[in-house]
């Protein structure tokens, strides 16, 4: 595959639907999976997202952003907005988060507008960047052709005192036709409320940092979502050949209620799945072996905490959770317990009607495969049909609106 396949032409833009006060949330996202030689089951993972939201002011873990305006778009679909770049970096034993955390004002161009470089003009088919306005390279982009995406990346001085890489360069391309070509959904259910995200859920990735390149995989999200955020799994499995798998439950729970990043609380002890939702719960698989690519409507998550003398806990010293999924339909059925090595939380608090602040904790997991099942017509597949699987998962509570 020489390049990204799908409708990328609005990947840079976010004009698509009109801003609402308070739940408009834009970001690109993406995440970056090594193999980790010191632990061949697990990977270090680099996660970065470039973002903005319509909202007077948001804290953002522990970090008060207070907006100088809103989005503007010039008259050639360039979209100029004040926002975030944030990451984080896990190195298969310490998690660096954040790792960058800054406040700037980035502009998102495609390959046809006048402020790019006029030596690689394409033809707006994908290629295109977001540019935040600082003394530091913090840009993502695809070049003309859509052949590879680029990111460049500096780490917080903070950081780099405790161990961190200080700068990271990244270059993704194409794996194969069913990973590496984007994915649309868009829906816009009243009151202009909605959603619309791109999706390029595979792609090979080499990131260079410390002065080596390490070989993996890369995902990557462009999403804008204009509504209430209720509590959600979602997870995904990048393994050897190409294949990928994904899933997503959101949920109504009492959780929702809940104002902290506590891990593990009395008030999340069940889960509605789908309600509320109308993107609703289900799955995705790329199978490379079988060639195909299959949906599924059904799933299925329950959360534990990991048990024995191996149980793994976070920076905080929190016991790490253990997801146990099943997704099928008609003719295939997968079941995947995966347990979290690390995690990475965000908290965000929102300051809402008549004097309330709303609050939202989004956890990411770097994931290490206990078991896997796939089971369709041809026969059971099993962990060792595969030299390796690497993943993140994540877990929501609370609700911002």
């Amino acid at each position: 595959m020489q390049k990204f396949g799908g409708d990328l032409r609005n990947f840079w833009r976010f004009d698509l639907m009109p801003p609402l006060s308070r739940l408009s949330w834009y970001w690109w996202w993406v995440l970056v999976l090594l193999p980790d030689p010191k632990n061949p089951g697990r990977s270090k993972q680099l996660m970065v997202l470039w973002s903005s939201k319509e909202t007077p002011a948001i804290r953002v873990s522990g970090h008060w952003w207070i907006p100088k305006g809103r989005m503007n778009v010039d008259k050639d679909r360039g979209n100029l907005m004040q926002g975030m770049v944030c990451g984080w970096w896990y190195d298969g034993e310490k998690m660096y988060e954040p790792l960058i955390m800054k406040e700037c004002r980035m502009i998102s161009i495609d390959d046809k507008h006048p402020l790019w470089p006029s030596e690689s003009v394409g033809e707006g088919q994908g290629g295109g960047a977001i540019v935040p306005l600082s003394s530091e390279d913090l840009s993502f982009g695809l070049r003309p052709g859509n052949d590879s995406f680029w990111l460049n990346l500096s780490s917080d001085p903070e950081m780099i005192v405790e161990g961190a890489p200080k700068e990271f360069k990244l270059e993704m391309t194409p794996w194969w036709e069913g990973p590496s070509s984007a994915t649309y959904k868009n829906n816009v259910f009243g009151l202009n409320m909605g959603y619309d995200i791109l999706r390029v859920h595979g792609t090979k990735a080499v990131l260079e940092f410390d002065g080596e390149s390490f070989e993996g995989s890369a995902y990557i999200q462009k999403v804008g979502v204009q509504a209430p955020s209720f509590p959600w799994f979602w997870g995904m499995l990048h393994f050897d050949d190409g294949s990928y798998i994904d899933w997503f439950m959101p949920h109504i729970s009492p959780s929702f209620t809940m104002k902290d990043d506590t891990p593990w609380s009395l008030r999340d002890f069940f889960r509605l799945s789908n309600a509320g939702s109308t993107s609703g719960s289900g799955g995705l698989f790329h199978d490379r072996k079988r060639g195909r690519t299959e949906s599924f409507k059904r799933c299925e998550v329950e959360l534990e905490k990991q048990d024995g003398d191996d149980a793994l806990r976070d920076e905080r010293g929190n016991i790490l959770p253990r997801f146990k999924v099943k997704v099928w339909n008609g003719r295939t059925q997968i079941s995947i317990h995966v347990r979290a090595t690390n995690r990475a939380r965000w908290t965000f608090d929102q300051p809402t009607r008549a004097g309330f602040v709303s609050h939202l904790t989004y956890n990411e997991y770097p994931l290490e495969v206990e078991k896997i099942a796939i089971l369709d017509e041809h026969g059971l597949r099993t962990k060792d049909d595969y030299e390796w699987m690497r993943g993140n998962a994540e877990h929501a509570w609370g609700i911002l609106n």
